[in-house]
């Protein structure tokens, strides 16, 4: 046996045989067993075994009772500050292990397990500890290194150790102080306050205290609504002006529309920043992001953050992981902890290769309510935090109104996860003084609880009454509101505000960037790429294509198709001196099998991974296959990408579909984020999206989505159609990080990434540029003959230029808009003026009217040819709730017809055509 508590519950024989040890032998036992032996043994010979067993039965009911206690003890916790009563368990009890007290006292307390008179005053220490005011949740924890050290952290105190009493005091003061002081002052405006859980701020205090002790050099904190005020007043020390100004709301604020389209956010969304002070040892800062009224989606952006602040990435290979570099720190609410499935997949994070963050520290802000909506309305499970056991995350419930409790659970909290590096959770329960927010009037739905509250005391006042310091208490309190109050009528709301407007990047930088490559490097990075460890197995099926590329290379017009173009493009770029990640669903091999950024030995497995190998990189590349998720693994991606803007980081769906599952990710943070808040993300979403026959769920990254989201130049969308594009455009992306850095949202192909018209000639990525629209680089004729001109995106052009009516309409040129947003009007507008005779310029996609490009194309299209007077005419699907066609058979039929529109559009224009549409 290693520990007392390796003693609990044993069954008989295993105790008479650890016995015979003894006897034959004491030091063949643990020191703790061989004290037991000193001072009890059985009582009767070996030739009566029954008096023996008897003897032994309440030994062996007594350990049950103490594991009982230590597994099951916090269902008795006096957990609950409004005083309701605890669930309890029976298995807590005597009777159900029908022991009597004169039993347990008849009992040594080693077999409890502690330090006692007799069992019997070991089983109330253990009570004590167990079902009080603080609850250790640990019997779900499977290894046992862990639950021994928990155990033992829980029973030998060493977290309970004395803290300053006064200052204490002070800390709840200043808490309670500034959410009174604001009541006082904006009665009514929403603030959402602490009061009922204001030991909320002692408890990060004691962790960034911690912190501070440790190597950490990046606190990372993200919280919804519920006390972030509080927080950002008292931990990251927002000056108390600043909040006032925010209250006051002045005229002067930059709220007018600007180049950036800067709207702020109300003052509860909004983040915050502590610097290390000059002359500080501790090189530490504390950062809180801006987070929504969607309470849990900012946990795997803050996530995200803290894996990019733990890794280096300045050398080549894979990124160098520097444990315990940051601390993330996740405040829940109670209802949003369950309720939200963001959190699941955030816990699924914690433990991944490439996700991990030395452990995150979760406290759920557990005020029992919802909106209005109880527990029961709210939760399947008993806890709030049940959902985190099934991650194995020891769990501490505590009551908010026992500030030693709270001290404890934090302390504890960051020890495991210093010792251990993995999650840890505490529950905090308390109450909320007001309604949901400031203005809600919470007696409508819960009368009986508010009674309660109305009643209840504040943690200062009853701290304060355990110190016996209430008048002292009550000076510091009205101290407090004094010097709030100085600070109010001093201030200049005009002046002291201070928003995070994002300044505009130089003009034309992205058009100034030069993206081509010359061909002899290239060739040196292609036989790079190409370069295996020795005795390598290569999968067999891969050999020809390996064999292929090693000659591509050779001249100019060698045909590149689109993952070779993808692979010569991220080589090019660490060459640059720009670390990469990219991660996605399936993305080490691509859902296509075109990437193979990871070769497999196929007798060892052993991995081999080129662009962590090539000697021209000069900076780290990282290609993860992310779980099956969208909105957590996205999330965690644009998190990475804002705290480490100088890397290239991308993203890829397994199908452009399934980004759907990310959209209040990609609405809040990476498209509106630097709107609302100041920021400047720049990650690359992958989205393979084509109208092929594979289904509703197979056909479309909805382009629609996210051109509604597009404004105020706030992210660049592509859709290319050729592997020298795509080159570029990666190329042009991490060119342009650091000096006008967007999001770019790819459309990439599926069935065409190996089709020869989608393939590039070498020379064009040594010697071409981005475009953002390619005219018709196969007129039938001349220019002046041409009279119809098809505009079109993606995919459907190689539908358009292999169709047999493409020879047979020789007035037709078909022109491919590559870049949808920025909309490129002058290079559309040079195109169209360069065709002298049009009649008519058509718009031709396969997505349904409703979908697609159209309806942002229609009215800059119309505004560009008013002046010209042409006709702007509509070519597609007809509205539709479905994105596609289930059956293949069908969606051939109406791709067909599409295409017969397209170019015979005189004549169908006569008749009724579902798939056409009069601009």
């Amino acid at each position: 046996m290693t520990s007392d508590r390796d003693f609990h519950g044993p069954n008989l024989g295993y105790i008479l045989e650890l016995y015979d040890r003894f006897r034959d032998d004491p030091d063949s036992v643990d020191e703790t067993t061989r004290r037991l032996f000193q001072r009890w043994k059985p009582t009767l010979s070996e030739r009566t075994p029954q008096r023996t067993t008897l003897d032994l039965l309440p030994l062996s009911k007594a350990a049950d009772l103490a594991q009982a206690i230590r597994s099951r003890g916090y269902l008795a916790a006096k957990l609950d500050p409004l005083g309701s009563r605890p669930i309890d368990d029976p298995s807590l009890t005597l009777g159900a292990h029908n022991l009597s007290a004169n039993e347990l006292r008849g009992l040594p307390a080693e077999i409890i397990g502690l330090e006692a008179e007799d069992a019997w005053d070991a089983v109330g220490r253990l009570r004590s500890i167990y079902s009080q005011h603080i609850g250790y949740d640990y019997g779900h924890i499977r290894i046992p290194a862990e639950r021994t050290w928990l155990y033992q952290a829980a029973e030998s105190g060493r977290f309970r150790t004395p803290t300053d009493e006064s200052k204490l005091l002070e800390r709840l003061t200043q808490v309670e102080a500034f959410e009174l002081f604001l009541h006082r002052l904006y009665p009514g405006k929403t603030r959402f306050s602490v009061e009922g859980l204001d030991m909320l701020i002692p408890m990060l205090d004691e962790i960034v205290g911690a912190a501070a002790r440790e190597t950490i050099c990046a606190i990372l904190v993200g919280m919804a609504h519920r006390g972030r005020l509080n927080v950002l007043a008292h931990v990251l020390q927002k000056p108390y002006g600043e909040i006032f100004a925010e209250f006051r709301d002045p005229k002067g604020r930059a709220t007018t529309w600007d180049e950036l389209g800067w709207t702020g956010d109300v003052k509860y969304h909004m983040g915050g920043y502590k610097s290390p002070k000059e002359g500080q040892k501790a090189d530490l800062v504390i950062r809180i992001p801006a987070n929504p009224s969607h309470l849990e989606l900012v946990n795997p952006y803050v996530l995200g953050m803290a894996r990019a602040a733990d890794e280096g990435v300045d050398e080549p290979g894979p990124p160098k992981y520097f444990e315990n570099a940051s601390l993330p720190i996740l405040i829940h609410g109670d209802a949003s902890f369950v309720g939200q499935g963001i959190v699941s997949e955030t816990l699924n994070l914690s433990r991944l290769a490439g996700y991990s963050t030395s452990g995150t520290l979760h406290i759920i802000a557990n005020n029992q309510l919802g909106f209005t909506a109880t527990d029961d309305e709210l939760r399947s499970s008993q806890h709030a935090s049940d959902l985190a056991k099934g991650f194995e995350m020891p769990v501490i419930h505590v009551n908010a109104d026992d500030p030693l409790a709270c001290i404890e659970a934090a302390r504890t909290a960051f020890a495991y996860r210093q010792e251990f590096h993995k999650d840890f959770v505490v529950n905090l329960i308390g109450y909320r003084r007001y309604g949901h927010n400031e203005g809600d009037e919470p007696r409508f739905t819960q009368p009986v609880m508010y009674q309660a509250i109305d009643q209840h005391p504040t943690v200062r006042q009853l701290w304060a009454s355990r110190l016996e310091a209430e008048e002292r208490a009550e000076e510091m309190l009205q101290e407090r509101l004094s010097e709030l109050q100085a600070v109010n009528e001093k201030l200049d709301a005009e002046k002291e505000l201070d928003e995070p407007v994002p300044q505009p990047p130089p003009r034309g930088a992205a058009q100034k960037v030069k993206t081509s490559v010359p061909l002899k490097r290239l060739k040196e990075l292609n036989q790079s790429l190409l370069e295996f460890p020795e005795n390598f197995h290569l999968n067999s099926k891969l050999k020809k294509s390996v064999e292929r590329r090693r000659v591509l290379l050779d001249n100019s017009s060698s045909a590149i198709d689109w993952a070779t173009a993808e692979e010569l493009a991220f080589a090019s770029i660490l060459q640059d001196g720009v670390p990469i990640r990219l991660t996605g669903e399936d993305s080490a091999r691509g859902t296509f099998s075109q990437r193979h950024a990871v070769f497999y030995d196929a007798e060892t497995g052993g991995k081999h991974i080129p662009l962590q190998k090539i000697p021209q990189a000069s900076a780290s590349f990282e290609i993860l296959n992310s779980p099956l998720s969208e909105a957590g693994a996205v999330g965690f991606e644009v998190g990475y990408n804002v705290q480490a803007p100088e890397r290239l980081v991308l993203w890829e769906a397994q199908y452009g579909d399934f980004v759907n599952n990310a959209q209040t990710m990609l609405d809040e943070f990476l498209l509106a984020g630097r709107a609302k808040w100041g920021l400047t993300p720049s990650l690359v979403m992958l989205l393979p999206h084509g109208n092929e026959g594979m289904g509703p769920d197979h056909s479309s990254a909805r382009i629609e989505r996210f051109l509604g989201l597009a404004a105020e130049t706030n992210v660049r969308i592509a859709y290319p159609s050729t592997a020298a594009q795509y080159f570029h455009l990666l190329r042009r992306q991490a060119l342009l990080l650091e000096t006008d850095p967007l999001p770019l949202i790819v459309f990439t192909p599926k069935g065409l990434l190996r089709h020869p018209l989608v393939n590039s000639p070498a020379k064009l990525l040594a010697e071409s540029h981005w475009q953002s629209v390619i005219d018709d680089p196969e007129l039938p004729k001349t220019r002046k003959d041409v009279e119809n001109l098809l505009l079109c995106s993606g995919r459907i052009y190689v539908d358009l230029v292999t169709s047999d009516l493409r020879k047979e309409n020789p007035d037709d040129a078909i022109v491919r808009i590559e870049q949808l947003y920025p909309f490129p009007k002058q290079a559309i507008k040079e195109i169209v003026e360069s065709y002298p005779n049009l009649q008519s310029v058509i718009w031709v996609q396969e997505e349904a009217l409703n979908m697609g490009a159209w309806d942002f194309m229609h009215p800059r299209l119309r505004e560009l040819l008013t002046h010209d007077g042409l006709p702007l005419i509509y070519v597609g699907r007809p509205e539709s709730s479905s994105p596609a066609e289930g059956s293949s058979t069908l969606h051939r039929i109406n791709q067909q017809a599409l295409i017969e529109q397209a170019f015979e559009i005189e004549k169908q224009i006569q008749t009724p055509s579902v798939v056409k549409e009069r601009g």
